[in-house]
């Protein structure tokens, strides 16, 4: 099998492994405890704490640990909005996470809240004349995702983040498909919040965290202990954090070799299929991508049908979000782009893991050809 679907999720890396064991045996204890085991915890805690700072360049105190990506976006959108209502005006983008757009569908239902969604081009991405002209004294908080987790597109976010200094908006970043491939540096960014998920670069499943600027007031979606300095109430997951500040440095240390490496994979493996198959349409910005992301759609053919022919030839991937896997709707990111629904229903996303060998990629350009045409060939 090769596995060509790292924007869903990624193994478990040894090393990260190897970090978090100590916080699940021997220094096992509750860190909010005033013992020596509690001690020890909080300790542990403390230091992922100051790991995960250092890739961001941010204050330790500013890292805030949660369970994943979509709860650092639920606790982005709606703490920083229900903390600093001003004119409760939202603005965010058309192609956004579904953990963004909902939190933001749930201030519009139940707080008073009216979002701008700002359109995208046929390559998905932003408009930055509409962006800006959206941004008002009105506006609460500007939410814009890093790179799509369907098509791949970089967006400009360094830009994002001047045009709200400018206008005075806080400006969230969705950064959960970009960390390991892009800077991360919060002050060159321009975020005065940005989330992660531990689960995409090495660590387990549900542990994640959010950069939330210190200055920044925050009401929290979770209430009790006073946890996460009153940001995040629960016992937090000290092996959780540890886990994914370890594959974070990890994943930044190596992000100057493996990105370049995988970029050329991926313009290998999209000049291939293309070549073979000139009816394909590459989805997602040619070059402003992330670069191990391929994102087709393949005309006259079902999606579904080449993503198991695929998987019969030993190739794993998806046809875009695994948050909306099984739904016989087309990709919202892929219609705000201006694709046909027909069309949309032919999409098919190859992400590579950067264990990936360029060989397994070759082969995988060679299956999705085959793939593809046995599908025309059944449809005919």
């Amino acid at each position: 099998m090769i596995y060509l679907d790292s924007a869903a999720t990624v193994p478990v890396r040894r090393e990260v492994l190897e970090a978090m064991w100590p916080a699940l045996t021997q220094d096992f204890g509750n860190p909010s405890s005033h013992h020596t085991v509690g001690e020890a915890a909080s300790r542990a805690l403390e230091y992922a704490r100051g790991k995960a700072a250092g890739v961001l360049g941010c204050r330790p105190g500013e890292i805030v640990f949660t369970s994943g990506g979509t709860e650092a976006n639920n606790l982005a959108v709606k703490g920083i909005a229900l903390a600093r209502p001003r004119g409760r005006h939202l603005v965010t983008s058309a192609v956004e996470h579904p953990s963004v757009q909902e939190a933001a569908e749930y201030l519009e239902r139940f707080h008073g809240f009216r979002t701008t969604r700002i359109p995208v081009d046929g390559t998905g991405t932003v408009d930055l004349a509409a962006l800006e002209a959206a941004l008002t004294a009105e506006t609460t908080l500007c939410s814009v995702m890093y790179a799509n987790n369907e098509v791949g597109t970089v967006q400009p976010v360094a830009e994002i983040g001047r045009l709200c200094k400018a206008a005075g908006v806080p400006f969230h970043v969705d950064a959960v498909q970009a960390a390991g491939w892009l800077p991360l540096d919060v002050a060159g960014l321009g975020a005065d919040a940005l989330s992660l998920s531990g689960h995409k670069l090495g660590a387990p499943k549900g542990s994640g965290l959010l950069y939330l600027a210190g200055r920044l007031p925050l009401e929290p979606l979770v209430h009790g202990g006073g946890q996460e300095r009153g940001r995040r109430s629960g016992t937090e997951n000290v092996a959780g954090a540890v886990g994914t500040a370890t594959a974070l440095a990890l994943a930044e240390a190596e992000r100057a070799e493996a990105a370049p490496r995988l970029a050329r994979y991926r313009d290998d493996l999209v000049r291939q299929v293309l070549d073979a198959l000139p009816e394909a349409v590459l989805t997602g910005h040619p070059q402003d991508r992330l670069p191990g992301s391929a994102s087709f759609c393949f005309p006259g053919t079902s999606g579904e049908a080449v993503l198991l022919e695929l998987e019969r030839r030993g190739i794993v991937c998806s046809s875009g979000s695994a948050c909306h896997a099984g739904s016989d709707e087309p990709s919202a990111v892929l219609l705000a782009m201006g694709i046909d629904p027909a069309v949309a229903q032919t999409a098919v996303r190859l992400t590579l893991p950067a264990s990936v060998q360029e060989a397994e990629v070759a082969l995988a350009a060679r299956s999705v050809v085959a793939a593809v045409r046995q599908v025309q060939a059944l449809i005919r």
